[in-house]
């Protein structure tokens, strides 16, 4: 996923004077990552980027969890979510823990214009259900198509607008780095040929727009629990040009490659990006396991080391019964889950699938939101019982 790309003018060394048509110099800036060992890109501004005419406290974001609460199976429905507000206000904080936080919305309508944002403390991996659109950066316009997963790093001031609305969004915060699983890369970090996708699928930004603009923007910036409302004299897309390995990049759950075999293969085949202490998989349309004898859908196991949430973005996953489109399952830590009676049976004449999902198994237990009993299904858990 991370590979070099550049975009828009460049001067043929870092560090060295590279000119404005008015004989100013353009102002040169590092965005590193791991102080200077990780992934960098340098960008090129019209203007000072540390220069702001003021700042205002939004105040407290954080989300505020519940305690720990008795152990069981769980059931949310995002269909009895409202539309509302923007990419950002409308996120809605149902479950996290300290290495990551999904957030679900229901976009009603667009930001207000001349305001961006920025998360300076946590990479995002933004999911599309159904949106349809542009993720606007300082590092050039990105497509959103309905289905795709934008990873966009932290510190990347962005804005989303959509074709039409309401459009349902997934936004998982990641306090660490978001990659593709270590398996699927070689020693030079290129795709190898049994990874279920390859360089061409991921898509970094496609046009740097460039705006020589002075007046009043606003940017809002996530830390430290808190947003803060920084306002600028100019535009925050003022970059000419920029080169590196940071930048945000676009990957369709439709362009996913299943991995099939002659018996059921764990989800782990499944893992398309990988953070500290969490997996994100895909759950995409395939052929079933063609041993003559297959049990075709998920043995029952035990996550007895990792939650695993499962968002439906259709209502074919043979496994499971009660589910409907934008349904979220928990299977928590600690208690076996698996089919619901009756569907091992139910799945032997089927010889492919047509289930499209998206799941995150956290190796730390996540813990609940208020926001998210009032859309949880109670008698969830029920559906296991045989009478």
């Amino acid at each position: 996923m991370i590979r070099y790309h550049a975009l828009g003018q460049l001067p043929p060394k870092k560090h060295i004077q590279f000119r404005q048509p008015s004989g100013e110099l353009y102002t040169e800036q590092l965005f590193s990552t791991h102080g200077f060992s990780g992934p960098m890109s340098t960008m090129y501004h019209i203007n000072q980027p540390t220069e702001v005419t003021g700042w205002e406290d939004l105040g407290k974001v954080k989300p505020e969890y519940l305690d720990d609460e008795a152990l069981r199976h769980r059931h949310f429905k995002t269909a009895r979510m409202q539309p509302r507000g923007n990419f950002l206000s409308g996120r809605i904080p149902l479950m996290g823990n300290g290495d990551c936080t999904w957030l679900q919305a229901l976009i009603a309508e667009p930001m207000k214009p001349k305001c961006f944002y920025k998360n300076a403390e946590a990479d995002e991996i933004l999911f599309f259900h159904d949106g349809e659109g542009v993720l606007e950066s300082m590092y050039g316009d990105v497509e959103i198509r309905p289905g795709d997963y934008i990873v966009v790093p932290r510190g990347t001031i962005y804005r989303v607008e959509l074709k039409s609305y309401p459009s349902r969004m997934i936004a998982i915060e990641s306090f660490g780095p978001v990659s593709t699983p270590k398996r699927y890369r070689n020693q030079y970090g290129q795709m190898m040929e049994h990874a279920p996708f390859t360089e061409r699928d991921f898509r970094p930004p496609h046009e740097l727009k460039t705006y020589d603009v002075r007046e009043e923007h606003e940017v809002i910036v996530a830390s430290r629990g808190r947003h803060t409302l920084y306002k600028y004299p100019f535009h925050p897309f003022d970059i000419v040009g920029w080169d590196g390995y940071v930048y945000p990049v676009a990957f369709s759950i439709h362009d996913f490659q299943p991995i099939t075999g002659q018996i059921h293969m764990p989800p782990p085949i499944h893992q398309t990006f990988i953070g500290n202490g969490f997996v994100i998989c895909s759950f995409c349309p395939r052929i079933l396991d063609f041993h003559p004898e297959a049990i075709k859908i998920p043995y029952n196991h035990s996550n007895v080391d990792s939650d695993e949430v499962l968002y439906y973005c259709n209502d074919k996953f043979g496994s499971r019964k009660g589910i409907e489109e934008g349904s979220i399952t928990l299977h928590p830590l600690g208690i076996p889950h698996g089919p619901q009676p009756g569907a091992v049976e139910a799945s032997m004449p089927h010889t492919e699938t047509k289930e499209l999902a998206v799941m995150l198994d956290t190796y730390r237990p996540l813990k609940m939101t208020a926001q998210s009993l009032e859309i949880e299904d109670p008698d969830y858990w029920k559906s296991w019982q045989t009478r």
